[in-house]
C-alpha cells in the first residue's frame, strides 16, 4: 500500500504519511498527515492530495444472467401454505 503525499500550498512542502509517525509541514498552516490515514491542517483548501488510496474494484464472479436470475428469485412471493388442524 502507497503511503499518501500531500503539498501544502503556504511553503510548497511536500510531506509523505508514515504508519504509526505523524509528519507536518511546520508553517503556519500546520499541514499534517497522522498514521499515514488522517490528513489535518488550519485551511485543507491550502492542502492539495498527490496521491491517496485507490480502491479495488471487485471482480464479479456471476455473469449477467446470474445476476438476472437471482434478482427475479428475490423477488419472489412466499406462498403460504393453509393446513387442517385436527
Amino acid at each position: 500500500m502507497d503511503n499518501i503525499r500531500i503539498r501544502c500550498k503556504n511553503c510548497n512542502k511536500e510531506l509523505e504519511g508514515l504508519s504509526g509517525k505523524s509528519v507536518s509541514c511546520g508553517c503556519p498552516n500546520m499541514a499534517t498527515i497522522r498514521d499515514n490515514t488522517k490528513i489535518t491542517a488550519l485551511d485543507l483548501s491550502n492542502v492539495v492530495m498527490l496521491n491517496s488510496y485507490k480502491s479495488k474494484q471487485s471482480k464479479n464472479v456471476l455473469t449477467n444472467e446470474d445476476i438476472a436470475w437471482q434478482e427475479a428469485r428475490r423477488q419472489r412471493k412466499v406462498r403460504k401454505l393453509v393446513f387442517e388442524v385436527r
